[in-house]
């Protein structure tokens, strides 16, 4: 009479597999893909205001390619981090929603260049990290 073990060992082995792959910590997406996700719509994938919804706005949205320039030739990170978050806008006339809460993730620490480290979101960090890069010289 065969021995069941090694059957029983073979389904043992795959529902451990199965509860390694379940418990898997979710990929976190870059600033790029954030910014594609819930950006883009109104500022373009390029940054320059010319998304798909950008015409069916009361204003039309800023070209961030030119955040910098506007500001001196300097990123301005913790206003551009206060916008995307929520902490700006919203009321009024604003046209820009609050992100916040779709971006919620670990916190990490971050000057957003005011020299102070404070505790940020890693997805706002990483889509502010995205608009600095996409800045136009």
């Amino acid at each position: 009479m065969a021995q069941p073990l090694p059957i029983i060992s073979l389904f043992a082995a795959l529902a451990l597999g199965a509860c390694v792959i379940a418990k898997a910590p979710k990929e976190m997406p870059t600033g790029a893909q954030d910014f594609a996700d819930f950006c883009a719509g109104c500022h373009g994938l390029s940054g320059t205001g010319d998304g798909e919804m950008a015409g069916t706005l009361t204003r039309r949205p800023p070209d961030l390619t030119r955040l910098a320039r506007r500001n001196g030739g300097t990123f301005p990170t913790t206003k551009v981090m206060a916008k995307i978050w929520g902490y700006t806008g919203g009321k009024g006339g604003a046209v820009m929603p609050n992100f916040g809460p779709l971006l919620d993730s670990d916190l990490m620490p971050y000057d957003g260049g005011d020299g102070i480290m404070s505790p940020t979101p890693a997805r706002l960090v990483q889509i502010a990290e995205h608009l600095q890069a996409i800045q136009v010289r």
